[in-house]
């Protein structure tokens, strides 16, 4: 099988998005697909790991988010493209101009599309205050997927969600976890005294974008609230963007260490000992199910990875989606328990490791030829018979 994936982001990016495609790529190439890519230029020249052929087309950053962009290129230069490599099946991870010159090239030469849905757009117009944009958004994004032969998504509600917007032919393709990279042996007593705390003193961590729409203001009240409850509580923030000014004003005493390398996040992971997180923007979250594998005990809304992973109270936290009070109040008991969130990250762990990602591509793979075999099908016709 010959696959081409077109994305507006790719590792070394940090993202979930850019995380999931290349380390499915990875898994499909170890399983003897071939993937060619399609992307913006990188910041930093480069070729994309485990990839055949890839097409780097213009990058335009967002005005006043760079970390975010887009492609920007013809359908024709993307014709040409696939006249030289010809995928079996198209995956679009981008529904931004990229995507759909890409699907209407696809069109044009007849090749099976399948499309992932990796952002909530519409959670986006309210978090940058322009909520009368989420009807208009959702009836663009139905004509987009409705013309791919698949859509994939992470979790079970978002596939309830998207099949009662109109969007037709949803299936679940989960996320899945490396347990050797996140992992609690990867504790680090060390950086630990770093962060000027003892083996036995609550460490609270924040991974993730530093924007509007992870919630910031009730990730600040809750760590406020945390560390009134455990004045001895280290607070530890990784991640950047544009809400990081604000919040390092409102947080002076916790430690903000940017974005850093694979290596250095594990080891935050497993020096840590709860992972809050505030966010209902995710489509997965595989922050979640890296904190869970690293023994942390997560406090969550049961939103996305938290509703798909965590059985509250057995291996995490979570509560009702946009209840805040409830929500710090979740954060402040556990913190005073240390028995409690040392018990929660231990079965985190057991029940993460089912998310392999070698299983994950394989149900990728099925779903690649199911759209192949569908596509090829021969349309029924309709016989008039005279009576």
């Amino acid at each position: 099988m010959r696959l081409c994936i077109v994305s507006e982001t790719w590792s070394p990016d940090i993202n979930g998005v850019a995380h999931t495609l290349s380390r499915l790529c990875r898994e499909l190439y170890q399983q003897g697909v071939t993937v060619d890519v399609i992307r913006p230029q990188p910041r930093v020249a480069g070729e994309a790991q485990h990839v055949a052929n890839e097409l780097q087309v213009q990058r335009l950053p967002l005005p006043g988010y760079t970390e975010v962009q887009v492609g920007l290129a013809s359908s024709v230069k993307i014709s040409r493209f696939w006249r030289k490599y010809r995928p079996d099946t198209v995956y679009l991870a981008t529904q931004g101009p990229l995507g759909w010159a890409a699907r209407k090239a696809a069109r044009r030469l007849n090749i099976p599309l399948v499309a992932g849905w990796h952002t909530n757009f519409d959670h986006y117009c309210h978090d940058y205050g322009v909520p009368w944009l989420s009807a208009l958004t959702y009836r663009y994004l139905r004509r987009f997927h409705n013309g791919c032969a698949l859509t994939l998504v992470p979790t079970h509600q978002q596939a309830k969600t998207l099949q009662q917007q109109g969007i037709k032919g949803v299936h679940v393709l989960s996320r899945g976890i490396d347990g050797k990279r996140f992992s609690p042996t990867h504790r680090d007593a060390e950086l630990r005294r770093q962060w000027g705390v003892s083996d036995h003193q609550p460490v609270a961590l924040y991974v993730g974008r530093l924007a509007p729409e992870k919630n910031l203001a009730l990730l600040q009240e809750t760590l406020q609230a945390m560390r009134n409850a455990c004045p001895d509580m280290a607070q530890i923030i990784v991640g950047d963007g544009p809400g990081r000014t604000q919040l390092q004003k409102a947080l002076p005493d916790a430690h903000f260490t940017g974005f850093v390398d694979k290596q250095t996040l594990a080891r935050h992971y497993a020096s840590a000992d709860i992972f809050v997180f505030p966010s209902l923007s995710e489509t997965w979250g595989n922050v979640i199910s890296e904190a869970m594998a690293s023994g942390l005990a997560v406090v969550a809304y049961h939103h996305a990875a938290s509703a798909e992973l965590i059985q509250s109270g057995h291996n995490g936290i979570t509560v009702a989606p946009g209840d805040s009070t409830a929500f710090s109040q979740a954060a402040v008991e556990l913190c005073q328990h240390p028995a409690d969130y040392a018990r929660l990250g231990r079965v985190a762990r057991l029940k993460v490791l089912e998310q392999s990602w070698s299983g994950i591509a394989e149900q990728f793979a099925r779903y690649l030829s199911q759209a192949q075999e569908s596509h090829n099908a021969p349309t029924p016709t309709c016989r008039i018979r005279s009576s």
